[in-house]
């Protein structure tokens, strides 16, 4: 296994699971734990800076999930206007000498400690690229991705679910894509039917 990144994790996990129809889709189990949990403690494998978890204000069972973990809980006063508001929150909470940090969805259960490492292991903070970002096996862009601090002002200025990607799109002739295993950087379950069709493929698979 690669050695430990010394650059912070923000975990955006304030989102509403709106799709769910009423379940919570960070609480939803993955080799055992809410998926939340597993996603903080993926991040402390991977990280030896900070881990920070954007989550709605408290109470809220995502706070339950995460007892005992050692995480930094950043609640998001307005995080149902989109995940804007859990960037700024996040990123006005990293360590001021912070000289890049690390974005990483809260509900893309497939994603391993090894990735992450492998994103970070493409860092080169001396280089001229501002993105460091995962892709799916054959190139599309996706999670995690670790952008430099002179980017943080960019994000935090965006509003809705829609301006991060203005953001990377914007910087995409900075950026270092970095290919990992199969679809592991978009697979993402916001819907019931969503979690029961891979938690079907994930039993295929381990039976075969």
């Amino acid at each position: 296994m690669l050695p430990k990144a010394e650059l912070p994790i923000i975990i955006l996990a304030a989102g509403q699971s709106r799709r769910m129809r009423g379940r919570d889709k960070l609480l939803e189990r993955v080799d055992g734990v809410p998926l939340i949990r597993r996603q903080a403690e993926l991040a402390s494998a991977a990280a030896e800076g900070p881990v920070l978890v954007a989550l709605p204000v408290p109470p809220h069972p995502r706070y339950e999930a995460l007892e005992g973990c050692t995480v930094q809980k950043v609640p998001i006063a307005k995080a149902q206007d989109g995940i804007s508001e859990s960037l700024k929150g996040a990123l006005d909470a990293l360590p001021p000498d912070a000289p890049a940090a690390m974005l990483l969805l809260a509900d893309l259960p497939d994603l391993t400690v090894e990735d992450l490492l492998t994103v970070f292991e493409a860092v080169d903070l001396a280089s001229d690229q501002a993105i460091w970002r995962g892709t799916t096996e054959d190139g599309k862009p996706g999670h995690p991705i670790v952008v430099r601090k002179e980017l943080f002002g960019g994000l935090k200025a965006t509003t809705g679910d829609t301006g991060v990607g203005a953001v990377m799109q914007a910087n995409r002739n900075r950026s270092c894509f970095v290919p990992l295993p199969k679809n592991r950087a978009l697979c993402d379950l916001d819907t019931p039917e969503d979690w029961a069709a891979w938690r079907a493929a994930r039993g295929a698979v381990s039976h075969d």
